[in-house]
């Protein structure tokens, strides 16, 4: 395919002699130009969400439009192919696409797949079913030893289908030290819920989605999980993975359980207090899916600039390049072009190593990641720091751009996972010159730093950062940055609308990809390693991978 005869021929190395000028921006001095350049970075974005580029999806022509103006954009700006002689870093993959006969039963309940559930398979076969599956409600669906709770406590999952509340406990308890109370943990996440009842035995799991607590609404759920499903393999064919996965909407759970004489918000509250034990609802499940196989190849697109006097030490800068896709099933449009989640990114990577290229050579070297199959489970990144191209132990931070939002500057920095790493203190002092403070992010009951690609470097023990435009709009208030992103969840988010539009508002936008290259500028230039903060649950990985770093290295 494509990308493999790219990756064969390769892309010349190339160095360009970098201008002798100072970095312009909020390390320059006073009065210096902003280091983005505002216009380009725009026209980067409109090209990226463009219909021509099809919704960006890993395996179709809308990817090979993306990786081949991602590299031709690599190469203007001098960067160095960052894979050996290639900008590209493969990425293999399974699609899996499920019939249309996809088929699921709760008790005497046949449920219409789209509007009642949706259901698929990560097991690469061409037909998985589920018979005779006793139904448990399994609260939460967590395991977490540090916080004395296990929802599966009691009770032997193997066969059996567990039906699981969407978040935390802590999100439908009163405690606010119950987990961290409404603000997201791991455990809250989908991803999580699933590999635990695979864990458990289970024969299949199917999450309760509910909009508030999910973040967000059931039109997301169908778009997101129907039709072709990408997934990273293993060589038993994800044999580990639970035979069956799915959503179900809550007037479906609602109803199941009333007719076993329960009550799902008497449930909720049950499933929020320490000893809760799952219940056995006395109901059987079955379901069954056929699906379409095909195995492909993505790539992870990587340029870099290799550090003046410390090239073995990395500050990586990331995000997604790709989306949704488009979609046969519906009439009107039908492409997601992704202009907000991931354009505004993408096009962030390109205009921070136009500005590092403008100025003097870093001391450390840049790495620019642009990462696919994020929307397919933040794959690309998790392929990445399986099979790191760049020592993780020596890479000093990864500083993460996801779906930059349009409106006008703020006052304030929303940081998700506030108060994780030592990261805070160099954005901290870049956002004060943009006259802002950090704050935690409005919604942290949403989960938002487990819902991007730094997740997966934060697990492998690398600081990471990510942030976005704050919550106090400067010309117009709090309640309109509320309005803003209330209306991106509800009516853009992973939907059609997510569109280029001449003329929006990027000012806000611009002041954060500003302020990412600020922080990144900084890091770039100093000796020091920045950790997680004690108690951090990463900080002992970082611990582990810088004490096994050869004694040369600082």
């Amino acid at each position: 395919m494509m990308i493999r005869r790219l990756l064969a021929l390769g892309v010349p190395a190339m160095l360009s002699a970098c201008a002798a000028a100072p970095q312009a921006g909020l390390w320059g001095p006073p009065g210096a130009p902003p280091a983005i350049d505002a216009a380009s970075w725009e026209s980067h974005v409109a090209t990226l969400a463009s219909d021509d580029f099809e919704g960006r999806k890993p395996g179709t022509r809308g990817e090979r439009q993306t990786l081949e103006y991602l590299q031709a954009q690599f190469q203007r700006l001098g960067l160095l192919p960052g894979n050996g002689g290639s900008y590209l870093q493969a990425v293999p993959f399974v699609e899996i696409t499920a019939g249309s006969d996809a088929a699921l039963r709760l008790g005497d309940a046949a449920l219409a797949i789209g509007p009642d559930a949706v259901l698929w398979t990560k097991r690469v076969q061409p037909e998985v079913s589920v018979a005779d599956s006793p139904v448990v409600f399994v609260g939460h669906g967590v395991v977490a030893p540090e916080y004395g709770w296990n929802d599966y406590a009691g009770i032997d999952m193997r066969g059996k289908t567990a039906l699981i509340l969407i978040n935390d406990p802590g999100w439908d308890g009163d405690d606010a030290t119950l987990f961290n109370g409404r603000a997201m943990t791991y455990y809250g996440r989908w991803t999580y819920k699933f590999e635990e009842a695979a864990r458990q035995g289970a024969a299949a799991a199917l999450i309760i989605h509910e909009t508030a607590p999910a973040a967000y609404g059931w039109d997301t759920v169908v778009n997101s999980w129907s039709g072709p499903q990408l997934d990273m393999v293993t060589p038993d064919g994800n044999a580990g993975r639970i035979p069956l996965e799915g959503w179900v909407t809550r007037d479906v759970a609602r109803r199941l359980l009333a007719g076993r004489g329960l009550d799902l918000e008497d449930l909720k509250r049950r499933a929020a207090q320490r000893g809760f034990r799952p219940l056995e609802l006395g109901v059987t499940a079955a379901g069954s899916v056929r699906n379409a196989i095909r195995r492909g190849e993505s790539a992870n697109v990587i340029g870099m600039i290799p550090g003046a006097s410390r090239p073995g030490e990395y500050v990586l800068y990331m995000g997604h390049w790709d989306h949704l896709g488009r979609t046969l099933a519906r009439t009107g449009d039908s492409i997601f072009n992704g202009a907000v989640d991931n354009a505004t990114g993408t096009a962030g990577l390109i205009e921070i190593a136009a500005a590092f290229k403008r100025g003097r050579r870093p001391e450390r070297s840049i790495v620019f990641l642009a990462l696919t199959l994020e929307e397919s489970g933040l794959l690309g990144s998790a392929y990445y720091t399986a099979n790191p191209v760049f020592p993780l132990s020596q890479t000093v931070a990864a500083l993460n751009m996801d779906a930059l939002f349009y409106g006008g500057p703020t006052r304030d920095v929303s940081v998700s996972g506030f108060g994780a790493s030592e990261l805070e203190r160099y954005l901290a002092e870049a956002a004060q010159r943009q006259g802002r403070v950090l704050v935690g992010e409005a919604t942290p009951e949403k989960g938002f730093f487990y819902r991007s690609d730094h997740f997966n470097f934060a697990k492998a023990g690398v600081p990471s950062l990510y942030f976005k435009a704050g919550n106090d709009d400067i010309e117009r208030g709090r309640d309109f940055a509320r309005q803003q992103r209330a209306e991106f969840e509800a009516e853009r988010y992973h939907k059609q609308a997510d569109e280029y539009r001449p003329g929006m508002d990027w000012r806000g936008a611009l002041q954060d990809v500003e302020l990412m290259y600020a922080v990144g500028a900084k890091l770039a230039n100093e000796r020091g390693f920045p950790n997680w903060n004690p108690g951090n649950e990463f900080r002992a990985t970082r611990d582990r991978s810088r004490a096994v770093m050869p004694a040369s290295s600082p």
